[in-house]
């Protein structure tokens, strides 16, 4: 994103990252403490980042392409923070989040995200990302590098007058 200013950021392989479903809780919450130091009230801007930073990353957990390198970058732009995470990506993946960034787009998207959340019977798969589009105002982007790469980015602005 232009204007935006590095703050943080992780890579490793995805086979790493996807071999505990603990590094979501803990990725998240590191980094979220990382950039939260000199905001207005540090420990609670930390928990919202910390909570929406963990849906993204559960999300990439679940899924991503079989192999390649996945990072997780924070900047910041003006009073959002913008997270950007890279991650290889296959056919099911593709089509996970092509339909994910379709379902984001829709003007409707709270009543998309009111309906999953209540819905009987098994759990929406894009969940965590309408939960992250509506509940945190982020503005979600999905774009594919290539055949076999994925940038999700949100923006989010959890203070200040953009909040």
């Amino acid at each position: 994103m232009s204007g935006s200013h590095p703050l943080v950021e992780i890579s490793m392989g995805i086979e790493a990252f996807a071999s505990e479903w603990l590094h979501c809780d803990r990725i998240s919450s590191y980094l979220a403490r990382m950039v939260s130091h000199n905001r207005t009230d540090s420990l609670l801007y930390a928990n919202l980042l910390s909570s929406a930073l963990n849906e993204l990353l559960e999300t990439a957990f679940a899924h991503h392409g079989p192999q390649g390198d996945f990072s997780c970058r924070i900047s910041r732009a003006g009073e959002a923070d913008v997270i950007e995470l890279d991650l290889p990506c296959d056919e099911g993946a593709m089509a996970f989040y092509s339909e994910a960034s379709r379902r984001l787009k829709r003007p409707d998207v709270a009543d998309l995200y009111q309906s999953a959340l209540f819905a009987p019977g098994g759990v929406d798969p894009h969940l965590g990302l309408l939960e992250v589009a509506v509940d945190y105002r982020a503005r979600i982007s999905i774009v594919t590098e290539g055949g076999n790469r994925l940038k999700l980015a949100a923006e989010i602005a959890l203070e200040g007058a953009a909040a």
